[in-house]
C-alpha cells in the first residue's frame, strides 16, 4: 500500500496530464481525507486544517475545492451524508468497477468496493422496467464493521 506522500505525487501526476493543477490547499483538504478512515464534511476538514495547518478557509472555499478533488476522481462524495472520502485507486492506472460504499453505522468507517457493471446494468433495466432513469449508480450501504461487530459480540 502506497504511503500518503506516494499518492499525492501520484494525484499531482494525473492532475498535470489532465491539465489540472493539485494546489497546495487542495493537497491539504486531500491528505486529510486519506487520513481519515472516516467520511468526513466539508466543516471536518475546516476542523483537520484548523489544527494541522492553522487556517480556516471558509466553507466555500473546501466545498470548491472538494468540487475539484471530485471532478479529478481524487474523492468521492456521499450523498446521504453530504461527506466525502478519499478515492481508494488514486494510486492505480487501471480501470475500476463501479465504486460503491459501506459505512459502518457504529463507528462511521467507510470501506470502498467495486461493483462489475454487469450488476449495474441489471439494476439500472430494474430501475427503468419500474418507470425511472438512474442518474447515479452509486450505492451508500449501511453496515457494521468487523471490529464493531467483534465488539458487540
Amino acid at each position: 500500500m502506497p504511503n500518503i506522500s506516494q499518492i499525492l505525487s501520484h494525484a499531482e501526476a494525473s492532475c498535470r496530464q489532465r491539465g489540472t493543477n493539485l494546489t497546495e490547499k487542495r493537497k491539504r483538504v486531500l491528505t486529510g481525507l486519506l487520513q481519515s478512515k472516516k467520511a468526513l464534511s466539508a466543516y471536518d476538514l475546516i476542523d483537520y486544517l484548523r489544527v494541522e495547518f492553522d487556517e480556516a478557509p471558509p466553507p466555500t472555499s473546501v466545498y470548491r475545492i472538494l468540487d475539484f478533488l471530485s471532478e479529478e476522481n481524487l474523492v468521492h462524495k456521499l450523498k446521504l451524508a453530504n461527506k466525502y472520502v478519499a478515492c481508494s485507486h488514486i494510486s492505480c492506472d487501471h480501470a475500476h468497477e463501479v465504486p460503491q460504499f459501506l459505512i459502518c453505522d457504529d463507528c462511521g468507517s467507510v470501506a470502498e468496493i467495486g461493483v462489475k457493471k454487469n450488476v449495474i446494468n441489471t439494476l439500472q433495466n430494474s430501475v427503468e422496467q419500474a418507470g425511472y432513469l438512474l442518474k447515479s449508480p452509486q450505492l451508500e450501504l449501511h453496515c457494521v464493521c468487523q471490529d464493531c461487530a467483534e465488539r458487540a459480540a
